[in-house]
């Protein structure tokens, strides 16, 4: 689950030069070259992974794959309109439950493409705390977050409002990448962190983590990750539109394509060393494309 922290209206311009780029004029997305497909995804560490591994595998069967990096709540709107063709990028139901209220009856929704994923308050194994009712001075107070566009970034924001312990608390937005940059280095130090987090993710194997108990619920319980395309794509690219459809696997795969990428390797590469490693899996996705 990297976002950046823009002005409005940088981000209105960035958006409009992105997609005039990305998007072909006529914004129904109608009329496009059928070997063109336009992915979004937000910059999450989990989603550059599954959308490169998505996007290769479209690419492997002779597609132009555009991949376009956009804030969440961008991502929502521009799919909506019809500027980009799909995403693997949908948290479920709670991280991302505004933006699926705002944009779901534009949108064709097809389904989870992994199960089991969680969100909520993070620390190291080391520290004693197990609650967030428990939190008192830990961390001087502060509790390490990402994007401010994050769906976990809100639930804690209403958690800092629910909860007695985090009354005089604050959240430092960051990104996801600052945020395990920070993490890293805490944990070197044996030092205390709280952290907004989110699995699948590589730090769960790299580093000793705990969740933090959510007595209140704020987080939520276990969400899926899903799929959705624009409104008469299935129409324009079946063949796409049914591997977008079949695409599913599991947050093991998922890690080790996150882990990969953590480790230096080019989101592409470690996109194709994945697929090549699971042709059986990948077969799955492609049986039910015409030939």
């Amino acid at each position: 689950m990297k976002f950046k922290t823009l002005s409005k209206l940088g981000m209105a311009l960035g958006l409009g030069f992105l997609l005039a780029a990305c998007s072909s004029d006529d914004d129904s997305g109608k009329g496009k070259d059928a070997k063109e497909v336009n992915l979004a995804y937000v910059e999450w560490d989990t989603e550059i992974a599954s959308t490169n591994v998505v996007g290769q595998v479209l690419e492997d069967l002779g597609y132009d794959v555009t991949l376009t990096p956009l804030d969440n709540g961008i991502m929502w709107e521009a799919l909506s309109k019809g500027e980009v063709d799909g995403m693997v990028a949908a948290w479920l139901p709670n991280t991302h439950a505004t933006q699926y209220e705002k944009y779901k009856d534009s949108l064709d929704e097809l389904g989870e493409n992994l199960s089991g994923a969680k969100i909520g308050l993070v620390v190291p194994s080391y520290m004693k705390v197990n609650s967030i009712e428990d939190l008192k001075n830990e961390a001087d107070h502060t509790i390490t977050g990402i994007e401010p566009g994050a769906g976990i970034m809100a639930a804690t924001d209403e958690a800092l409002k629910e909860y007695d312990s985090l009354a005089d608390w604050n959240v430092l937005p960051s990104s996801s990448g600052a945020m395990t940059t920070a993490l890293s280095k805490a944990i070197e130090n044996k030092e205390e962190i709280i952290v907004t987090g989110w699995s699948p993710h590589w730090k769960f194997a790299s580093f000793d983590l705990k969740y933090l108990e959510d007595p209140k619920g704020i987080y939520g319980g276990e969400e899926t990750i899903n799929t959705f395309a624009r409104k008469g794509f299935k129409e324009d690219n079946p063949d796409v539109y049914t591997v977008l459809d079949n695409f599913h696997w599991t947050s093991e795969d998922l890690e080790e394509v996150m882990l990969e990428i953590m480790n230096g390797a080019d989101p592409k590469e470690a996109a194709k060393n994945w697929i090549k490693d699971n042709e059986a899996t990948v077969a799955e996705w492609t049986k039910d494309i015409k030939k």
